[in-house]
Formats: C-alpha cells, structure tokens, sequence
C-alpha cells in the first residue's frame, strides 16, 4: 500500500493518500487492491472507530483518474469490469459502519470526488487550489464511480445535472451551498476539523430542498427535467458527442430504479465510451495538452518575473489579466489615461464576477490587481526584459513600436508582438535586433481561449522562442509554435474557411442552412456567426493583406464582398448587424437584407452535404498545405491548434486525425471531385497526395 500511509491515534486511523514521485495523487487499476486491503484493515481494527482520508500532496486531494490507465487497456469490456470494480470498492466504502471523513485541499475531481462522495462526512478547505468537478464528459466518458448516482443524491437533480453534463468546476462555497460539501474550513485548521469531527457521532445535516427541486424530484418533475436536458445536449451536440445522452440514461435508471442499478448502467455505459472514437479523440487531445506543458522551463535567463504590456485594448487587458492571475508583475503602458482606465475597469469586472460567484476572494482580487503598473511614459519601460506588444494590426505602427522599444530597451530585450496576420518578417524589416522579436498571437476573449500560436522566423533566438512559451504556458494557455508566413497556421485556414462560406452563399445557399451544416458537423458556431462575433471589418482588413495575394495564386479568387459588408458598416455583433440581427433585446435572427450582396432574396436548397464537404475540406486541405511547407512543425501542433483556437470539432481530434479516420484516399478523391465542379482552390495539397498513395497516417 505504498500509496497509502494510516496513522492510528485516540481511536481514529488517519489515512493519508501520498502518491510515490507524483505531484498529484489519481487513482490507478493498481491501487484497487490495495484500496480494498485498507478498508479490511479499518474493518477488522476493533480499535479503530473512524477514519480521516486526507491527501499528502500541497494542492490535490485526488486529481481523478490515471487516464493512461484507461488509454493501455484495449478491451472495452475490461474497463466496464474495472468500473463495475471501483463502483463495488466505494460501495463498500459507503456503507462502512465506522465513518470515514474526507478532508479535502487542492484538487478533488473526477474519480477523487467519487471517492469523496463515497465518504460519510466531507469537509473541505477555502483555499483558493480547492475545486471539485466531474470534467469526464470533456473525455467523451461518463464518472464510472458512482458520481452519476451521488452527486444528484448529494445535492438536487438541477444541480447535479449542470455539473455532470458540462464538467466545469465547482467551487468550494457554491459545494457547500449545493449540500456536496459539508463543512468549510481554512487550509491550516483542516486536519484538526476532521479530527473533531471523527471524534464525535458523524452527522450530516439533511440539505434543505426547495420547493421546485421539491416538485422536480417527483415522478412527472424528473421527467420533464430529463425530457429538457436530452433536448439542449442534442441541440448543443448535434448528436456528435455520445457521454452527455448517455449520462442521461445513468441518471434516469439511478432515479427509477435505485442505486445498484445506476451504478450497473454506469459501469454498462463506461465501456460502451470507451470504445468510440470520440472518447480515444478526446483523450488524446488532454493528453497533448498535457504533454504541451512540459515545454516550459526553468532556465533563469529564459524566465521573467514581469513583464511590459504596451497597448491596453480589449486584448492587452485580457492578456495583462491572465498574467496577473498567474503570478506576473505588469507594467501596463499605453497612450492615454483613458485608455489604461478601461483596461484596469475590464480586469475588475471579471475578478468582481468570480467574487461574487465565491470562485475568487476580495482581498485575492485586491491583491492581484495590485500587481499592475499602469503608465503613459515611454522611460518606464525601459528595463523590461519581456515587452508584449498589441497595437492595431497596422505594418507601420508596429515598427514604429518596435523601434522605439529597440531605442531605448536593453540588447537584450524580448519583444513580442500580438498579431494575428501580419507576418513577421515584415514587422522586423527594419530591427536593429529581429532574432529578439517573437510573434504571439492570442485568441479572444484572451482569458477564456486555450490557445496561443508562437510565430517564429529563421532569425528568432532560441531565448526568444523559449521566454515566450515559458511566459504563454505559465498564463495557462497551449503553446503551439509555428512558422512565420502570411496569416501563420490559424488565421491562414481559417480565411480559407469563411472564404468558402462566402461563395457558398454566392451560390445561392441561406446563410441559416450554412451555419446548421457546420454546426451538424461539429463546429460550435457556423462560420457565417462566427465571422459576425469576430467582426466582418476584420475579416476584411485580412482580406486586403498578404493573405489576398496567397490565395489568389492558389485560385481562391479575389472576392470584395467581405470589404462592401464592412463599407456599409455591416460589421457584425458589435454594430447590431451583419450575417444576422442583434436586437438589444431577444434572440438573433437572419439578416435577409444582407442578400443583396450575394445575388438576391431568392435561396435555394443545397444538400448539406455539399455544404459540408466544401467549407470543412477546404480547411482540412489547408491545414495540410501548411504542413506540407513548413508552416506547422507536427500534425499534431496542427491538431491541437485547430481545436483550441478555431473550434475544429473536438471528437474528430482534429484536421489531421480526421484525415486518418476518413482515409487520406476518400479525402483525395472528395477533393478532386470538389476541384472538377468549384476550381483550382480545391487542389488537393501534394502531402495529402503522397499520404493517400502510401496509406500512412498523419497522426
């Protein structure tokens, strides 16, 4: 039991989960056995009258699972026994007549918090590391552990249901208000609590139910409850996503037909996951993520305590938040006082939210926000080792920018310019220093998007390069590292996506069948809405850059018309008009006056297919041409990059993935029809060729 040390004192065992050689503690296939042995142990100690588990690990009760465990077994059928296994080890847990306490700090999720809720008596710590959550859904499986069944016991059907069917966090105020936790304690009055607690006659209070949760829990309510959420996952999902429905049925049998038989379908239900190929997709994309963090260093030279951030715009905001809220020091320069106020107003505003949803303290807030500098003076920035730059994308204020920084900086001074388009070598023209310039381009709404694509050129330093994926992981972002090229990786394919949006409603297509097609396909958002939450003026400025004259000689013609839309400024959400309708008040709607850019009114009926096959293979095909010249250094980069920055559908894992999944030969021979009835730009990418003739995976 090398996982698990017991201490015995005043009749209570203490035991104290500490993993060997592990930052974290998760729950293995191995440790089953030894689970079982310890509660045999506590059974058969007649001295023994409670029992603590607490965690030996600074911020992690239980961070879930071993997914690689999962990943090694082959045979679904084994891992429903392996759930059905755990599922009988926490029954036993659970109706152990000497009461075990779970003491919980840091991170309680996925099969810890089943354990948890395993427990007679949970407390747990205020501390800013403790979460709890059931994120098995983002895997494409379901909580094999009895967390389908407790969670709803626990606390109410409402409840229960948001968690396990989104995944998200839970934060250790909004558990006890829900009833999941029973007790809420500072981190170093933790132990001794438990302590208490196991020294007296454990008693829960019954959580009070309201009177909708009251009227839910009866037959009809349920029913209804049930009835509506299978709705919202199938209109969310397009039915792409098998764990949510499935979840469903977990929670109907546990509430029709008991305990037992709830955790029968969960462990039914568990192997059945584990066999698509969303699950294995989805697996694979946490653990590139994973993977992805080990990228990051500690090479003192390669490292910075703060940083400069010039340009407080929304995305100098975002990223000076995200820097604060992971330990950097920021010097926040800009232009105008009023500039800076907005900024430092917008970076309020999100910490006052997570204050008030108990997600953050005040005085955490107050403290983070402590650590901006804001200034208008050019000096102040002189000694900064890290400067991060993102001005309006224009050519000649960026090298202006730039310059000044290389006037008056250090030699030695990073500069990092947030662009989305522009390429590098071009802001870098006229450096005295191009190989400290490094691009980072971050994705809106910048505390919220996953993703941050690295620009490099021949000239960027290997210091450069690896101060600035140190700086992007440490603010919680994927770094993915491309080369410098018009509009890089993301914005190159995905222009090619809406371009072809575009023809496709030249073609006579609705701009409502367009963005169904792609959402049944997987995308979160149509490409049409999403150009709308972007800004079409945006999408014109690309448009009208390198990225213009690339296409062209690819055979995606010229097309103005994403320049008349933002001409008439038809700019999208931001203005209350563009693709659709963005009343103040009630739902979008198709902006059918917008037809008269594309041929009239009068639609006609195109198969989705067809629809389909156009806008997702384009962006499939460029995807592969960037691979193919070096824009992306993997396919998987280009994977994870896709469904981070770009919402490429996540089941799929990605464009490279899909491509295997499909067959390169079917995707060729798509294409080629595609390029018969559209044109050159649906010319198949020579890599996709050479994969096809050689049946060799991408991934």
């Amino acid at each position: 039991m090398a996982s698990f040390k017991v201490k015995k004192e005043n009749s209570i065992a203490t035991i104290t989960m500490d993993q060997p050689g592990s930052e974290v503690n998760t729950l293995s296939v191995a440790m089953l056995g030894d689970f079982s042995a310890l509660l045999d142990d506590i059974e058969n100690d007649n001295d023994i009258k409670a029992a603590v588990l607490t965690s030996g690990k600074d911020n992690c009760f239980i961070a879930g699972a071993d997914i690689k465990d999962l990943i090694g077994i082959e045979d679904s059928k084994e891992v429903e026994q392996l759930s059905r296994d755990g599922n009988a080890i926490l029954m036993r847990l659970s109706k152990l007549k000497k009461p075990v306490i779970a003491a919980i700090n840091g991170a309680c999720l996925g099969g810890g918090l089943e354990v948890a809720m395993a427990c007679h008596y949970r407390i747990a710590t205020t501390d800013k590391k403790t979460v709890f959550g059931l994120p098995e859904m983002k895997l494409g499986l379901l909580p094999g552990g009895g967390g389908t069944q407790r969670l709803i016991k626990l606390t109410n059907l409402r409840y229960g249901l948001d968690c396990l069917l989104t995944g998200k966090n839970i934060y250790p105020f909004s558990a006890k208000k829900a009833g999941l936790i029973d007790a809420l304690v500072h981190k170093e009055g933790l132990y001794q609590a438990a302590l208490r607690i196991a020294a007296q006659p454990v008693r829960r209070k019954a959580k009070k139910q309201g009177l909708v949760d009251k009227a839910l829990m009866t037959s009809a309510g349920r029913n209804f409850v049930l009835k509506k959420a299978r709705e919202t996952v199938m209109r969310k999902t397009r039915g792409n996503y098998p764990a949510p429905l499935k979840i469903l049925d977990c929670v109907e049998t546990g509430l029709n037909y008991g305990l037992e038989a709830g955790l029968e379908a969960e462990a039914v239900g568990f192997g059945e996951l584990h066999a698509t190929p969303a699950c294995k997709n989805l697996i694979g994309l946490f653990l590139a993520m994973q993977d992805n963090k080990k990228l990051k260093n500690n090479n003192k030279t390669e490292n910075v305590d703060g940083l400069t951030m010039i340009g407080a715009g929304f995305m100098g905001a975002g990223i000076t938040e995200v820097s604060i809220k992971n330990g950097y020091d920021v010097i926040l320069k800009d232009i105008s006082e009023q500039g800076l106020a907005n900024a430092l107003k917008t970076i309020w505003s999100d910490f006052t939210k997570m204050v008030k949803k108990k997600a953050m303290g005040a005085v955490e807030r107050d403290r983070l926000m402590s650590h901006i500098k804001t200034t208008t003076l050019d000096d102040d920035i002189n000694d900064s080792d890290l400067i991060i730059e993102a001005v309006f994308e224009d050519i000649e204020l960026k090298q202006k920018v730039l310059a000044d920084v290389e006037a008056r900086c250090k030699k030695s001074t990073v500069f990092a310019t947030n662009t989305s388009s522009l390429p590098l070598a071009d802001i870098t023209a006229k450096a005295a220093h191009p190989q400290n310039v490094v691009g980072m381009h971050y994705f809106s709404p910048v505390p919220k998007m996953p993703l941050l694509e690295l620009i490099v050129t021949d000239k960027t330093s290997k210091k450069a390069r690896q101060m600035a994926t140190n700086v992007g992981i440490k603010q919680g972002k994927t770094v993915i590292t491309v080369k410098d090229g018009p509009g890089f990786y993301t914005t190159r394919v995905l222009s090619a996506l809406t371009h072809e949006a575009i023809q496709v409603l030249h073609d006579g297509a609705a701009i409502e069948d367009v963005d169904s097609a792609m959402k049944d396909w997987g995308f979160p958002v149509g490409p049409l809405a999403l150009m709308d939450e972007v800004g079409i003026d945006v999408g014109a400025h690309i448009a009208r850059g390198a990225l213009g004259d690339l296409f062209v000689n690819r055979g995606i013609e010229q097309d103005n018309t994403v320049q008349k839309l933002a001409d008439a400024k038809l700019f999208g959400r931001k203005s209350g008009q563009g693709f659709y309708n963005y009343p103040k008040k009630g739902r979008k709607s198709v902006n059918k006056d917008i037809y008269a850019y594309f041929g009239g009114e009068e639609r006609k009926t195109m198969s989705k297919k067809d629809i389909q096959n156009r806008i997702g293979l384009i962006f499939v095909n460029e995807c592969i041409l960037c691979l193919q010249e070096g824009i992306l250094f993997s396919a998987k980069d280009g994977d994870l990059a896709a469904i981070l920055g770009l919402g490429f559908p996540p089941f799929t894992g990605g464009p490279f993935s899909f491509v295997d999944a499909t067959g390169a030969s079917n995707v060729l021979s798509t294409l080629k029809d595609l390029e018969k009835q559209h044109g050159l730009r649906f010319k198949p990418a020579d890599l996709l060729v050479k994969h096809a003739e050689s049946d060799q995976p991408f991934v």
